[in-house]
């Protein structure tokens, strides 16, 4: 078991780093499969309780909106609530009448499973105001050369950024957590504890502001204690959120597709609330800083 967590945590890194890289289409496809099994996972959990979601229409729907955040990122956000009519549509005409568990279940699978990881997307690929580096078909992007992250693309050095802190919060949380830990922080998952939650936050933090600083981030000291205070918090608040699901579904793990490690939703349920606060972050507040 343990070798088996080792190298498919490997593989999985290998794979993320990769489409990171390579971003456009490539990062777009990786993006797109991870949501397309995510859902799937979710709807089992739905299913679980009795409830009959609209599963087919909202895996069409969200692989849509995931195609407009690539080539329309304008179009995103009135494409959601398009979205979301196709789905009560679906479940107004079908033989069945649907509950409004089923309407919600649905609806939320749109949005936790399909609208919010779409925001990786836009921070990859289509993220305003940046200057497209493509080298390779597809909108691919290679570097010429490794020695100086600072000269990578903005939504490249952005990405990695990100991921950094989300890695830092969550071994921060796990490490300080098993070897600190006294006060338990919910009832929703006994194994955190406060003490974890404030390490895994002081992680994010720090590796945002020596990102911050490396790769000259408006008013930087500012820019990089928010950033990495937001993703710290937001990372949190996803893994708790995808342990209360699994809670109220009676089970512990969301699938087992990933040796070791559980189902994807187990992976990355700390990624899915973190890109659209970084997204409004960049678009929003770094423009006001750099005035």
């Amino acid at each position: 078991m343990l070798w088996s967590r080792v190298l498919s945590g490997i593989v999985a890194i290998a794979l993320a780093l990769g489409m990171i890289v390579l971003g456009g289409w490539y990062f777009s496809l990786g993006i797109g499969i991870l949501i397309f099994l995510a859902q799937l996972e979710y709807f089992r959990l739905v299913r679980a309780k009795g409830i009959e979601p609209a599963a087919k229409t909202t895996l069409v729907v969200s692989q849509l909106l995931l195609i407009t955040a690539a080539v329309a990122p304008n179009l995103t956000d009135a494409m959601f609530p398009l979205a979301g009519t196709f789905i009560c549509f679906y479940l107004l005409f079908q033989p069945k009448i649907a509950t409004i568990a089923d309407i919600s279940s649905s609806i939320l699978g749109l949005f936790y499973g399909g609208y919010l990881p779409s925001y990786w997307v836009r921070l990859r690929v289509s993220l305003p105001n940046t200057i497209s580096n493509s080298n390779l078909p597809f909108d691919g992007y290679w570097p010429d050369s490794w020695t100086d992250p600072s000269k990578f693309p903005f939504a490249l050095t952005l990405t990695f950024l990100v991921m950094a802190c989300i890695w830092a919060a969550d071994i921060g949380a796990y490490t300080m957590g098993k070897h600190f830990g006294r006060t338990r922080l919910s009832e929703i998952s006994p194994k955190k504890t406060v003490e974890g939650a404030i390490f895994g936050v002081l992680g994010s933090l720090i590796v945002a502001e020596v990102g911050a600083w490396y790769f000259h981030l408006p008013a930087w000291q500012f820019s990089g204690l928010l950033l990495g205070t937001l993703i710290g918090i937001s990372s949190l608040l996803g893994d708790l959120t995808e342990s209360m699901m699994k809670r109220d579904a009676g089970v512990k793990d969301s699938g087992q597709l990933i040796p070791g490690h559980g189902g994807i939703l187990d992976r990355t349920d700390s990624y899915v609330f973190t890109a659209p606060l970084v997204y409004y972050f960049v678009t929003l507040l770094l423009p006001l800083l750099a005035n």
